[in-house]
């Protein structure tokens, strides 16, 4: 009986625990970039080529069935790489790209020695870094 109880009780509790999770506790998506669905199939493309190299070398395709299938998927290929480099034209340049930032010295603010890297305390005069 105790069993029994502890089981229904686990079961409610689970089912319990389904429905009262918030949509702010389940995590972002990552964002698909627009040109996600041309770069798997072109993968998938380049798998279909070299599985028909392979079938063609084990001499399961004729030459004329291999040359025949070889330049299909090469011009299929052709094609989602043209989209490709079209999508990618077109797309808004991103601002960030264009600005050249300074890169961040790291400077003592007691003697003003310069450092490669940041540092807790200065290499020169001991005291705390900023």
């Amino acid at each position: 009986m105790v069993i029994l109880a502890s089981a229904v009780a686990l079961i409610v509790l689970t089912v319990a625990f389904t429905f009262l999770i918030r949509d702010t506790d389940i995590p972002a998506v990552a964002p698909v970039s627009p040109t996600h669905h041309l770069e798997e199939r072109r993968a998938a493309i380049y798998e279909n080529l070299r599985d028909l190299q392979f079938e063609y070398r084990v001499g399961k395709l004729s030459d004329d069935d291999y040359q025949q299938t070889k330049l299909g998927l090469q011009k299929e290929l052709a094609g989602v790489l043209a989209e490709m480099d079209r999508m990618k034209s077109t797309a808004p340049a991103r601002v960030a790209q264009d600005v050249v930032e300074e890169p961040v010295v790291p400077t003592c603010p007691n003697c003003g020695s310069k450092f490669p890297a940041s540092m807790k305390f200065c290499g020169e005069c001991g005291k705390a870094m900023a």
